[in-house]
C-alpha cells in the first residue's frame, strides 16, 4: 500500500491570519495563545481538514508543540506529528540554508514526497526544493489569506501523482 504524501503546515501566515486591512477582517476566530492574539482562519482549517484523505500531515511551525496544545480544540485540527528546531544556531540559521530545513530533512528523508504550506518560502527553499530527489511542492500563501480552496487543486494534483 503507498503511503500518503506529507503535508507540511506552517500556521503564522496559513492559518493564523496576519496583515489584513483592519475593516476587512476574514472570517475566523479570534484566540490569544500565550498572550498573543490570533485570527485564526475558518477557510484554511476547513481546507486542511479535507486535504487529510490525500495527506499524512504534520506542522511545520515556530509554534512546535503550541499547535497540539491549542489547534485540535480551537479548530479541530490535529493532533498530528510537530516538527521540532533547533535553535540552538540562532534565529533564521540552519545548515540547509532556511530555519526550517533541517528539521524537515531529518522528519520527511530525501524521498518521500512532500508538499510544505508556508507564506515564507524563499530562494533557499525553491532551490533545496528542486534538488530533492523525492517529489516536493511549495506552497506559497498570503499571510492575510492563507490556505484557501483555491490551493487545493494544485494539493490533490501533487498527492495523486504519488
Amino acid at each position: 500500500m503507498r503511503r500518503k504524501p506529507l503535508l507540511l503546515v506552517d500556521i503564522d501566515g496559513v492559518i493564523s491570519l496576519f496583515g489584513f486591512p483592519h475593516d476587512r477582517r476574514p472570517e475566523g476566530l479570534w484566540t490569544q495563545v500565550e498572550g498573543i492574539a490570533h485570527l485564526l482562519s475558518a477557510t484554511a482549517a476547513t481546507t486542511l481538514l479535507d486535504l487529510t484523505s490525500d495527506f499524512e500531515p504534520v506542522w511545520c511551525s515556530g509554534w512546535e508543540d503550541k499547535a497540539n496544545e491549542n489547534l485540535p480544540g480551537l479548530l479541530g485540527l490535529g493532533p498530528w506529528p510537530i516538527l521540532h528546531f533547533d535553535r540552538s544556531r540562532g534565529a533564521g540559521t540552519s545548515l540547509a540554508g532556511h530555519w526550517k530545513l533541517d528539521a524537515i530533512n531529518a522528519h520527511c528523508g530525501p524521498d518521500r514526497p512532500l508538499a510544505w504550506v508556508d507564506d515564507v518560502l524563499d530562494d533557499v527553499c525553491e532551490r533545496w526544493a528542486a534538488a530533492r530527489p523525492g517529489p516536493t511542492l511549495l506552497v506559497r500563501t498570503d499571510p492575510a489569506v492563507g490556505l484557501t480552496a483555491r490551493d487545493v487543486p494544485a494539493l490533490r494534483a501533487f498527492a495523486a501523482q504519488g
